[in-house]
């Protein structure tokens, strides 16, 4: 719950900055200079790009818990597999033996979004972000894709 606040309240110091940034580029395109109203342009653009890339996470993020809410309630939420070392990080060596299990469960079945939300937590684990990433938003693609039924 703690991670939520915390959250929440940067994201909320972040739209009163992107509120800050907008009202100065106004006021520079006010000024009439050319140099001044180009930075104000771009001023005024940076908090709705900010907006976008904040709203994206937050969206991710939604999805993410959604996901691991719903494999939570089917039990297949994967259980504390690596070992830690004295300093409560997880060991190097049994985060690349859990992916490599992982990674074999979603070749197997690629169109399975469980597999790719444990793969997800297995790259996690491994210390590779970007991949996590890419893994998570994969299984939010195919949770969230529409069920195709047979004829």
């Amino acid at each position: 719950m703690g991670g939520k606040i915390t959250y929440f309240f940067l994201a909320t110091v972040l739209v009163l900055v992107f509120g800050v940034v907008a009202m100065e580029g106004v006021l520079l395109l006010l000024t009439g200079e050319p140099a001044a109203m180009g930075m104000g342009a771009v001023a005024f653009l940076l908090p709705f790009i900010g907006g976008w890339f904040l709203w994206h996470n937050t969206s991710f993020a939604r999805n993410a818990h959604r996901l691991a809410r719903e494999l939570e309630a089917e039990g297949g939420l994967p259980a504390e597999e690596s070992a830690r070392t004295h300093g409560g990080r997880i060991d190097r060596d049994a985060a690349d033996e859990t992916f490599a299990k992982r990674r074999a469960e979603t070749e197997d079945s690629p169109d399975d979004w469980r597999c790719w939300f444990r793969l997800a937590v297995a790259y996690h684990d491994a210390r590779d972000t970007p991949r996590a990433r890419k893994a998570m938003q994969r299984a939010i693609a195919l949770h969230d894709r529409p069920a195709v039924s047979s004829p």
